[in-house]
């Protein structure tokens, strides 16, 4: 078993090594610019431009021609948001979204506030749900946009978005999902779920980080205004280079989730549920984040009480686990996605969120169960309210 033990795959994933091995060429043998259009170097990396298209088109069930390459989640969102909200101002000014999104979605639609839009957040409930009927009532005339997760990045919880979509569609709104944690590791359909735009990251399932794309939904028209402006790649909505070794790493990445995903899903949920009730099974005031029934198959997010989160990855450095989302862990304001599902300051404070993936073994499992065990009998050994609570439980 090698060392440190990586259960961090909710922030990213490790590179597959067939991955990696279709990307190289691209690299020392296959490197020329996709726009170069005057000889067989640019044609070539064209070709397996329109190739990786038609992968990740077969993975979501969308044609090739109806994704963008970006650099990521993060941009293709904002691409999604601003490129809607600049072409469609005229039908109107009200976006929904809910307040466990990432940060990307937060701070795009904060950002769009100042521009003269309405953002309405929908509170959740303490399983990280929005209330259906409440998302109906804030439909109108005047509502441009709905930009709702597929499935959340710090407690995994999955949104019935197929149920939005078919509203929204009913409605004629426009519907943004960000599936950057769902695609390649759940079923995800555009058309069964009734989607318009999707986001989406390679580093969530084992392609490259770099990368990333945004489906628009072709049957729709939909005229998105661009973010950057140049060489008019990507029909003119995100001009620039393109970054071939990476967009053919995502479409390899695509291709391996399709044929694996099932069989793999199911083997990542068995181990992540073995870890749960050897944890459970061994400590007391423990608590779930989160609804553990419609949960990504590799997410735990986890309360231990009496103990704080940063201690237990201080004490664990052989285990990589985390206190929440990679790209906010610099920040000190409190985890935005567990207060909204009512955890205390305190609770928040003493949760973990772990992520198991594609590489993780049985045997690593039983590591991270007594690793773990053991780590929280010794912090909550130095905890007085621990001591004290438990002298008031034995009288």
């Amino acid at each position: 078993m090698k060392f440190p033990v990586y259960m961090d795959n909710n922030s990213t994933t490790q590179v597959d090594e067939e991955v990696f091995n279709a990307m190289k060429p691209w690299f020392l043998e296959k490197y020329g610019n996709a726009s170069s259009k005057d000889h067989s170097f640019g044609w070539e990396a064209d070709a397996a431009i329109e190739y990786s298209r038609k992968l990740i088109g077969s993975l979501i069930n969308a044609e090739g021609s109806e994704i963008i390459f970006t650099s990521g989640a993060t941009e293709s969102i904002n691409l999604a948001h601003w490129g809607i909200a600049e072409t469609y101002s005229h039908r109107g000014k009200k976006i929904i979204t809910s307040a466990i999104e990432h940060n990307a979605v937060i701070e795009s639609l904060k950002a769009l506030t100042r521009k003269g839009f309405e953002v309405i957040v929908l509170d959740v409930n303490n399983e990280g749900f929005i209330d259906i009927d409440e998302l109906k009532r804030h439909l109108d005339e005047n509502t441009l946009l709905v930009s709702i997760m597929t499935a959340n990045n710090e407690i995994g919880i999955i949104n019935d978005v197929k149920v939005i979509g078919d509203i929204c569609a009913e409605k004629n709104i426009l519907f943004h999902t960000d599936a950057t944690q769902a695609i390649g590791k759940i079923p995800f359909d555009v058309k069964v779920l009734n989607t318009d735009l999707v986001s989406f990251s390679g580093h969530k399932f084992y392609a490259p980080k770099g990368v990333g794309g945004l489906y628009i939904n072709k049957s729709k028209k939909i005229q998105l205004s661009p973010r950057s402006y140049g060489g008019g790649q990507e029909h003119g909505i995100r001009s620039g280079t393109l970054n071939v070794p990476g967009i053919v790493g995502i479409g390899k990445a695509a291709e391996i989730c399709k044929v694996k995903m099932e069989s793999e899903s199911a083997k990542i949920e068995e181990l992540r549920n073995k870890l749960f009730k050897g944890i459970n099974e061994k400590l007391e005031d423990v608590k779930i984040n989160g609804s553990m029934k419609r949960r990504l198959p590799n997410n735990l997010s986890l309360c231990f009480r009496y103990v704080k989160a940063e201690n237990i990855i201080m004490e664990m450095r052989d285990i990589a686990i985390s206190t929440g989302a990679a790209c906010t862990s610099a920040s000190l304001k409190p985890n935005h996605v567990l207060k909204a599902i009512g955890l205390t300051d305190e609770e928040v404070k003493s949760s973990i969120r772990i992520g198991l993936g594609r590489f993780n073994t049985e045997e690593e499992i039983e590591y991270a169960i007594n690793r773990i065990v053991e780590t929280i009998h010794k912090l909550r050994s130095y905890s007085p309210e621990y001591i004290i609570n438990h002298k008031i439980l034995l009288n």
